[in-house]
């Protein structure tokens, strides 16, 4: 970020109109933990990458760390990249909110997405 000041500022006005912000890929490349505090982020997305080592120990250790960092700053917190079901009941049982990722669906076409919501949309209006 160049000018953080000028981002902030930008990023403050989609807030204003009630637009979320997610930090995207949280913990690689040019993420950092002081745009936590200057930034008004809503939403944090855990990198994938953090999600293929979950299984292991110190894996584990440094999802849960960063969920309790996230929800400390009153953050929701998505993890990227689920592919397993071991890797989800991991991120259950360390209380991270959503999760996206092969697990559920590869990428879809606007039409193969629209048909996989149909029964939901469907559903929802049966409730009405």
């Amino acid at each position: 970020m160049i000018d953080p000041d000028a981002v902030r500022s930008q990023l403050e006005r989609i807030d204003s109109i009630g637009i979320g912000i997610a930090i995207d890929d949280f913990g690689t490349g040019y993420s950092s933990l002081s745009y936590l505090k200057r930034l008004p982020i809503d939403v944090l997305k855990i990198d994938r990458c953090f999600v293929l080592d979950i299984e292991k120990d110190d894996g584990r250790a440094l999802v849960q760390a960063i969920i309790a960092m996230a929800k400390a700053l009153g953050l929701s917190v998505v993890a990227e990249g689920v592919e397993t079901e071991r890797q989800l009941q991991i991120l259950k049982d360390v209380e991270c909110d959503y999760v996206q990722g092969y697990y559920y669906s590869r990428p879809l076409s606007d039409q193969s997405f629209q048909k996989l919501l149909k029964p939901v949309v469907h559903s929802i209006k049966t409730i009405e």
